[in-house]
């Protein structure tokens, strides 16, 4: 029966691997979220200049698509355009991204008082330093709310990213569950949920000090 000694020392025999797995776990996590933030930020702040009710539904509406299909079938589908490895798992995870990083940046935006938009442009602000002066400091609760949700998503869908050959924790727990070996699972489930834990406390002290 394996005790706290045994782990130990397969924890000693095989850290470096254990580091090199969690490393490409945070890079394909890391990744697919800053691409995401790269565009649903912008576009979500276009989104809110348009007038147009329908197309901004179109818009969510294809976006959340992506939500529907399970992760697993999100990354076979990828391996027919992309092959298999670091590539497929990116774009999968980035369009399981795309939703809430769109939805809270577009919801914050949205949130700002009209009266305080309206007072600014009577100061003779212009669209560009109305925007980032007073719409995004306002909106910034909502986008760093949608970023941390998003991360702790990805982290953890990041695990099946092994299943088309992208490394990660996920080559841990596969390999545990084919060698029946506890301490590989345990340990690849583990280093998962603080990896997200700790982005999650991250985000939340810059969240804090951003908004102060």
């Amino acid at each position: 029966m394996e005790t706290i000694l045994d782990y130990i020392e397969y924890l000693q025999e095989r850290y470096v691997s254990i580091l090199e797995y969690s490393y490409e776990h945070l890079l394909i996590s890391f990744l697919a979220i800053m691409f995401g933030i790269l565009l649903t930020v912008p576009a979500a702040i276009l989104l809110t200049r348009v007038k147009n009710d329908l197309f901004n539904s179109t818009v969510f509406n294809i976006v959340n698509v992506f939500q529907t299909i399970p992760t697993i079938a999100l990354l076979a589908i990828m391996i027919p355009f992309f092959g298999i490895g670091l590539q497929p798992a990116v774009i999968a995870l980035f369009l399981y991204s795309l939703l809430p990083l769109l939805r809270n940046t577009y919801a914050g935006i949205k949130s700002v008082d009209p009266g305080i938009i309206e007072s600014a442009k009577g100061m003779g602000f212009g669209q560009a330093k109305q925007l980032f002066t007073i719409e995004i400091p306002l909106a910034l609760p909502y986008i760093m709310s949608g970023i941390k949700t998003t991360t702790v998503y990805i982290i953890s869908w990041t695990t099946l990213a092994a299943v088309i050959g992208a490394g990660g924790l996920g080559d841990l727990i596969l390999g545990g569950i084919g060698l029946n070996d506890k301490f590989m699972i345990f340990t690849g489930t583990f280093i998962a949920i603080i990896l997200a834990l700790s982005m999650d406390l991250i985000f939340g002290k810059v969240e804090k000090k951003l908004t102060r």
